[in-house]
């Protein structure tokens, strides 16, 4: 068992210790019968039953610098929560019919960013999908105003990191977050990478579902507010949903939410 993961997270009221001169003996108490946690660690397996139980069908978006590293990513996710696996690249290229760079070179990232927001607006009312994005400057996920669609889902940031430990990618994700200059910042979880090798790209999802297992067991609602916001229309007021009615368009700001 690894103990240093359950640092702060065990509760007196949850647990029963019992110690003698050469044991411990810990009795942990399940806290909602519902969930199905194959095992007390965090392994591929547990998560993958786990986190699909918790998601309750929302789709995944990967989102970073990298498109290859977001495509790789999502299939390892697709593949262990047995949702369908896409990637904008593409979808985009069946629709061009024509490579990413050749459309790149011919009408310039913006025209490939605003297709790549079409997409994501098709994707929105899908459920249980796991979406490899755009990196780069031409990905819509890298700029700001696109997000629009996006919170229709999860969405898990691969950030690129120079931190040298846990504490320090830790301070950096809250940096990242606090500065807000990234469009990248709007993502739900954040999973920081030291380096990058394709074979180690399950290894890498594991961890995102790792995050995405903290958030949702920090508020066991938002599976539910996702559903909500897809079904008013993904208006862009995320986090803070709007009545039904709310018009985006008209520039005013209505207090009560959601």
């Amino acid at each position: 068992m690894e103990t240093d993961r359950m640092y702060e997270k065990i509760k007196p009221a949850e647990t029963i210790w019992y110690i003698d001169e050469d044991q411990l003996v810990v009795n942990l108490k399940k806290l909602n019968m519902d969930l199905k946690w194959p095992d007390i660690t965090e392994t591929w397996e547990s998560l993958t039953t786990g986190v699909l139980q918790l998601l309750k069908g929302t789709s995944i978006y990967v989102i970073g610098d990298s498109t290859e590293i977001n495509q790789k990513v999502a299939k390892e996710l697709a593949v262990g929560l047995g949702y369908t696996p896409l990637n904008t690249s593409e979808l985009l290229e069946i629709f061009a019919k024509q490579s990413i760079d050749s459309w790149v070179m011919a009408e310039g990232d913006d025209s490939v960013a605003e297709a790549e927001v079409a997409i994501f607006e098709s994707l929105s009312s899908h459920v249980r999908a796991v979406v490899g994005t755009l990196g780069g400057r031409h990905g819509a996920a890298g700029r700001a105003g696109k997000w629009q669609h996006l919170h229709a889902g999860f969405t898990v940031w691969l950030s690129q990191s120079e931190a040298t430990d846990e504490a320090s990618a830790k301070e950096e994700v809250r940096r990242n977050i606090q500065d807000g200059s990234q469009a990248y910042s709007n993502a739900d979880v954040v999973v920081k990478l030291g380096g990058w090798d394709s074979d180690h790209s399950k290894t890498v999802a594991q961890a995102a579902l790792s995050a995405l297992k903290q958030l949702i067991l920090s508020d066991k609602k938002l599976p539910g507010r996702k559903n909500l916001y897809i079904r008013l229309g993904c208006r862009g007021d995320w986090p803070n949903i709007k009545p039904p009615g709310w018009d985006p368009s008209s520039g005013m700001d209505v207090s009560t939410d959601t």
